[in-house]
Order: C-alpha cells, then sequence, then structure tokens
C-alpha cells in the first residue's frame, strides 16, 4: 500500500511538471522495489527509467544518458533488441545519445538496431516504430557532418 502511494505521488507530480519535486519521490520508490518490491528486474528496470526520464526533464543530460545506457544494456542481456521494452528502452537512449550530439551512435543504434528489430516485432504502423523512425529522421538531419546520404535517407 505505502508504495502505492508513492506510486501516485510520482505521477501527480510528473503529470504536473514538477520535476524537482518528483526526482527524491522517484528515487525513494526506486529504493523501495529494491528493498521490499518483488525483486522483478523488470520492475527495476521501469523505475530506473522513470528516474532518467526526471534526469532528462531537469536536463541533467549526462546522468540520464549513463543511467539509460546502463536500462538499455541489461533489457539487451534479459530479452535480446527484438522485444518491445528493449525497443522502447533503445528508443529513450536515442533521444539521450541525440541531446549529447553523439551522432554517429544514435544513428547506429536507430537504423542499425532498433528500427530493424520493431518493424517485425512491432509492425511499420506501431507508434513506437514510428516514433523510432521520426527519431531517426531527427538524427540523420540534426548531424552537422551529416552526408547528402544522409539527407536523402531522412527523408524517407
Amino acid at each position: 500500500e505505502g508504495r502505492a502511494r508513492v506510486g501516485m505521488l510520482e505521477d501527480v507530480l510528473r503529470l504536473n511538471d514538477r520535476p524537482e519535486e518528483a526526482l527524491p519521490v522517484l528515487e525513494a520508490n526506486l529504493a523501495l522495489i529494491r528493498r521490499y518490491g518483488s525483486h522483478s528486474t523488470a520492475s527495476v528496470l521501469n523505475a530506473q527509467n522513470n528516474v532518467a526520464n526526471c534526469l532528462y526533464d531537469l536536463e541533467l543530460h549526462d546522468q540520464a544518458l549513463v543511467l539509460r545506457r546502463k536500462i538499455y544494456a541489461r533489457w539487451v542481456l534479459m530479452f535480446g533488441v527484438s522485444h518491445q521494452d528493449t525497443i522502447m528502452s533503445g528508443t529513450n537512449l536515442s533521444v539521450s545519445l541525440r541531446s549529447r550530439g553523439l551522432w554517429g551512435e544514435a544513428t547506429t543504434l536507430v537504423r542499425d538496431q532498433l528500427l530493424p528489430a520493431a518493424r517485425p516485432l512491432l509492425g511499420a504502423d506501431h507508434r513506437l516504430t514510428l516514433t523510432l523512425s521520426q527519431n531517426l529522421v531527427g538524427v540523420l538531419l540534426g548531424n552537422p557532418k551529416r552526408t547528402r546520404d544522409d539527407l536523402l535517407e531522412g527523408e524517407i
């Protein structure tokens, strides 16, 4: 019951755009899950993802990137790339990579790993697949060292 209340508070703070107040609540929820939770790795990773998203909202992009790398690596280890939770985690990581100007790594992640996994698993019209396609366009067009071929690929 206590974890449920913490979760409700976390939701209220995040939905009301109050990341400064949400971060300690998210961190407390993560600690509670680790200590009293089902010890489900997925539950821990989801709670860590909430912390990473809050860090990103607070413009603590380097910290968010470090955490998102760890989360994505763990999903890949548990389920491989062709799993919806892994793809979602990879999408979050790609956003962090873009925000830090890591264009090559972001391109490789989205174009060579995530989209090829998402299309057959989720379908080309799935919201997550479309988000990845949009992310790829943003990565290709945002890269200051983009090539003509990158621009053509971004038009697709």
